[in-house]
Order: C-alpha cells, then structure tokens, then sequence
C-alpha cells in the first residue's frame, strides 16, 4: 500500500531559492500524526516536500506570516478581522536539494514553480535526506532535533577531513569531540583502525587523562601528564634531537631578539650539531678557546678569561681545576690582563705559545679530562646548555658581539632548559615511543612548555609522517586532535615584524592545508573560533556547531563556513546544551543533532555543582588538595 502525502498547501511565489506557499488551512500543531507516523509539522526549521512530477525538492521553513484577505484596513471598527475564514497563513521555503530515483543530491537543476503542491516531508523522505549512500560506513552520534532522527555520520567523508568543533564554555563541545571518536573506536574497524592510525589528542585542561576515555586500555593508550610545577620530574615526552635543538624553535622557546640573539641561536647550533660530535670534541673545541684566549690576551676582551672561567664553573668544574688559571693571571696598572706563574720561576709563555710547563701550571690537561667528563655525563639538553655558556664567552671575547645583548637571553635560557628537562627525553628514533592513541595533558605545564609542546609534537609527528608516506600510497594515518585550540593558533600577535614570531601559526598552517595528501588530519575544538587564524578556520571540511553567542565568533564561521546557509547560522544562538548543527563536506545539509552524551565515558568537563560541593560539612585546609573520597 501506498502510503499518500499530507498536503499542507501549494506554491504561490518563487522567488530565487526562496518559495512562498500558501497553506490550506491554518494548523500550527508542532507535530502530526500520519499513517501512525509521527511528522515535524512546519514550523521554523522543518522539513517540506514541494512535489514537482516525480521530482520531489525538499525544503525547510525559513519563515512565516499571516495574510488577512477581508481587512487590508487597519481599523478598530472592523470586529471581524484574523476571522478564521479570512486568514491565509504564508510560509516562505528555502531550498535544501531534490529526491530523484529514490536518491538524495543537492543541485540547482530543480527549482520550484507556482501551483507545486507542499507536502508533509515523510519519514521515508527524511531517510533519504539524513541517510548515506549505499553500503556507506557511518557513526552514530545523536538524533536530529526537530525530526528525532537518527544521525549517523559518514566515516570516510567525516574522519578523513580537517574537522572543527566549536561552542561557548558549557555547550558541551568536548563531550561531542570525544563522543564522535569514541564512536569511532566503537566501530568494526576499531582493530584496524588501531593498527594503521595514530591518535594524538592535546589537551590543555586535563579533561581527557581518564582511564575510560575512548575505551582503550594501557595497550592500547597512552597518556603523558606534563608537570614542570612540581619537583618530581613527570612523564617526558619522546622528541627527536633535530626537532629539539632547531634554532626556530629555539628562538620561540627563549623568546630570542631577531637583531642580536636570533643571529647568535643560529650560529651555535649550526656548530653545535656539526662539529660537537662527541664529549671528547666538546673538551678540545673548549679548551682550544681558552688556548687561544691566553695567546690573545692583548687582542681579546678584557673580561674574556673571566667569562670563560664562570663558563667552566656553570658546568661543574671545581676550583682545585681552575686554580691554576686564577692563580698565574693577574691585571695590569691599566686592567689588562696578563699570564705569569704564580712562583716566578715557571715560563708559561714563549715565542708566543704556551710552554709544556705552562700547560703544567695552567692544568690545561685537568681542565680538558674533566670537560669532557662533565659532557659526557650530562643530559641532551645539558650537552647544549653547556656548549652555548662557551659559545657566548667565543662571540664577546673577540668583540664580534657585545655580551650585554645576550645575557638576557641566558637567563631565558636556564628557566626553558630546566623546564625541559623535565618533559623532554630525547630519542634518535619513534619508533617505540608512542601508542595508538596519545594523549599529551599540560594541565599542570607552565607557559613556555604549553607554548612550545603542541607546536613541536606537531611538526614533529607531521615531518615524519609526510616522510614516510611522500611518493607512496597513504598506508597509515595520524589525527592530531587539539582541544581548546585557540591557546596556540590565536592570530592576534601575527605579522608584527619578526619572522620566528610567525613560525607556530606556519606549521599549523602548512599541515592544515597539505596534510590531507599525506593522510594527516586536524581536529580543533575551541570556545573563540574567532581567535582561530582565518587561514586555519577556512581550510576546515567538516564542522560541529553548538551555541555561539560572541558576534565576532559568528562572523568567523559566517566567513569561513561555505556549507551553512543563513537559517542554520541565526539558530546558533540559540541552541542548547548538546545540541550542535553539523555541516561540511560529510553531510549533504546542514543538521540539527542532539549529541548524546555518555553517562560514564566522558571528558571530565562538567559544570561543578556548588550546592554539593559546599554542603560537605568538614572543614578542610584551603590551601591543601582534599583527597578524592573527602
């Protein structure tokens, strides 16, 4: 049996994509039943069906009014005016695409015509336009608010795309970043997809570090809690030495000056990573220094032996060592400096080199063995700390660089160092280093890390990437999922002069706009889209909507989002928790879904609720931590 339409009325204007119907008679009900069927009656948002023939377009309610046909005269004389027999109700239809040979697409060979007669949309109808294309692969993430539909997500079209996930503090948006990804892994493919794909999830708020986020086990997930504010070193994250000790990353990481310290960053690492090799080449280059500083003492700086000696003791070096350099030099009535032996009676210096009984007196053997020692047993990061303490004193000893310009920079330096001992562990390779699914939480990172760890796990697990897979077919796959993404992609500070100051919003630009081809994807969550470089925002396919009230955060999406038409864009607004419009490349309209939200595995985002927390009688001390059963 064939089941008939409810006709609603018929087209009486048409006017681009926009129809104006005349409905037969004045029902405002929000649903109706048909045929044991439960219909979205028209109303703001619905769906429509104008029938065309065999060709039936679909359309939503964009807006609606009243016509009184008997008073066109607005007068308090007439008692009879929006009399039921002398009202016409007028919808206006935006259309949304046509259902030809039992098959939903969006196109403009269709329009309306006056005298098409509206019908409810039907639930076959509206399985045509939420549904996906034959034997697609999809996800469930919700229903649809006005119709109750079921929303499935395509896989392929949604995952393997840049997606973006916006929404105000408490919309819910990280329950629905992790909801769509614990679908996902809810999915058959969920062991292949842990096998040929990496997931690394940074999380700035420490909402994702449960152990029954995205359902994994520890063999399966992994998580790096990032801490510089406590003394114990935390857990440290896995990066390869070229990555590390890159003089752009560097330079943002110490906050170099472009004029002076940049130039002189540049400088010591391209020594650093070509001649230092090894503990005993750091000793010889070092000493070799001192050597010539000695021979020069007429040409050099004044305070250049001096400053070698402080480098020598940052590194450890004691004074039993150095005795021998502060006990044979003194000043001159002028200030320069001079070399003599202590006794008097050791030549230290002849025809302009230094003698083997100065070597003796100076301890330039000691000082070399134990240079080398104390390199050999230091830390990656340690290695290069102390090869550029030798490096400020080479550049100042000779004049080439005022060391007042780069004393500031060395203060910078020892804070960032000592931060990332604490968080890096360098490795030559990554191969063992990561799981599955990784996620990377700095809730408990100070500022410099929080700048600098996303931006350098992203490049670096980005290079490799684009390495492994540049001229083959794409046989892996790696997600980088940033929530709170306006942290580290904000664009405000852009374009004020200074090259390294553009080079984190670069790398995030390049990867957003090549990763596809190399079968790398970005997803971003945040509450300010419009902090978002435009770049980025524009460069997105696939989108989550829930309630956005900042004008400016509406203006980025209406700029940047192609695929939500102005309907979609006025009910943003006003939605509410959970629920979200979903459009881009994935879905052939934009959607209105109610994400469901998991009861047990679910980010730890919730609102607090103070009545609870403050009806706990015990008095506790404000400034410790209460226990998680207090």
């Amino acid at each position: 049996m064939v089941i008939p339409s409810k006709k609603l009325g018929v087209i009486v204007g048409v006017d681009g994509s926009i129809s104006q119907v005349g409905m037969y008679s004045m029902s405002n009900d929000s649903q109706l039943i048909w045929y044991g069927d439960v219909l979205t009656g028209p109303r703001i948002g619905a769906f429509l069906t104008i029938n065309q023939n065999d060709i039936k377009i679909i359309a939503t309610v964009s807006s609606e009014k009243v016509v009184d046909q008997q008073n066109t005269v607005r007068s308090v004389e007439f008692d009879n005016r929006f009399h039921k027999n002398s009202v016409n109700r007028i919808i206006n239809l935006k259309t949304k695409g046509v259902i030809e040979e039992n098959k939903f697409q969006v196109t403009s060979q269709y329009v309306p015509m006056i005298g098409n007669e509206v019908t409810l949309t039907t639930k076959e109808e509206l399985d045509l336009v939420f549904g996906l294309e034959f034997g697609e692969d999809s996800i469930y993430i919700g229903k649809s608010l006005l119709e109750g539909q079921p929303i499935n997500i395509p896989i392929n079209k949604f995952f393997a795309s840049h997606i973006g996930i916006f929404g105000n503090t408490g919309s819910r948006k990280s329950n629905t970043l992790h909801k769509v990804y614990l679908e996902l892994f809810r999915s058959k493919y969920r062991n292949s997809i842990l096998k040929y794909s990496q997931f690394f999830v940074i999380d700035f708020n420490g909402e994702y570090v449960g152990d029954s986020i995205f359902e994994l086990d520890t063999n399966n997930k992994k998580v790096f809690e990032i801490d510089t504010r406590s003394e114990k070193s935390g857990q440290k994250m896995p990066i390869k030495k070229s990555y590390l000790f890159d003089p752009d990353i560097l330079a943002i990481l110490f906050d170099a000056r472009p004029a002076t310290q940049v130039p002189f960053l540049r400088n010591a690492l391209r020594t650093f990573n070509n001649k230092i090799i090894d503990e005993e080449k750091f000793a010889e280059v070092e000493v070799g220094l001192l050597r010539s500083i000695i021979t020069a003492t007429g040409s050099v700086s004044a305070d250049a032996l001096e400053n070698w000696i402080k480098a020598a003791e940052i590194i450890g070096i004691s004074d039993d060592i150095l005795e021998g350099l502060k006990g044979n030099s003194s000043r001159k009535d002028y200030g320069n400096l001079v070399i003599n032996s202590s006794d008097g009676q050791t030549t230290i210096f002849k025809d302009g080199r230094i003698t083997s009984d100065g070597e003796d007196a100076l301890k330039l053997k000691e000082l070399k063995r134990k240079l080398s020692d104390s390199y050999k047993q230091a830390s990656p990061i340690y290695k290069l700390s102390y090869f550029l303490e030798f490096q400020k004193v080479y550049v100042s000893a000779w004049k080439s660089t005022n060391i007042e310009f780069i004393n500031p920079l060395f203060h910078r330096i020892k804070s960032a160092f000592e931060s990332l001992e604490k968080v890096v562990e360098i490795k030559e390779n990554l191969s063992e280093c990561f799981e599955s699914v990784n996620i990377v939480s700095l809730v408990h990172a100070n500022q410099e890390i929080t700048r600098l760890m996303p931006m350098l796990l992203s490049k670096m697990i980005y290079d490799e990437q684009k390495s492994a897979v540049a001229g083959n077919d794409v046989n892996r796959t790696k997600h980088l999922i940033i929530d709170e993404a306006h942290n580290i992609l904000n664009a405000e500070y852009r374009n004020n002069g200074d090259d390294w100051q553009d080079y984190r919003l670069s790398v995030f630009e390049e990867i957003i706009k090549e990763g596809r081809k190399f079968g790398f994807y970005l997803t971003l969550s945040s509450q300010r889209p419009a902090d978002i470089s435009t770049t980025i925002m524009s460069q997105l396919h696939n989108y989550l909507v829930h309630r956005l009230v900042n004008e400016k955060d509406l203006k980025m999406l209406e700029n940047t989002m192609p695929t939500l038409d102005r309907n979609s864009y006025q009910m943003i607004p006003s939605l509410g928790q959970g629920e979200a419009v979903v459009t881009g490349s994935a879905m052939q309209v934009p959607v209105f879904v109610k994400v469901e939200k998991e009861e047990i595995n679910r980010p730890k985002s919730d609102d607090i609720m103070l009545t609870k927390l403050w009806s706990k009688c015990e008095k506790i001390n404000l400034f410790q931590w209460p226990k998680e059963d207090s």
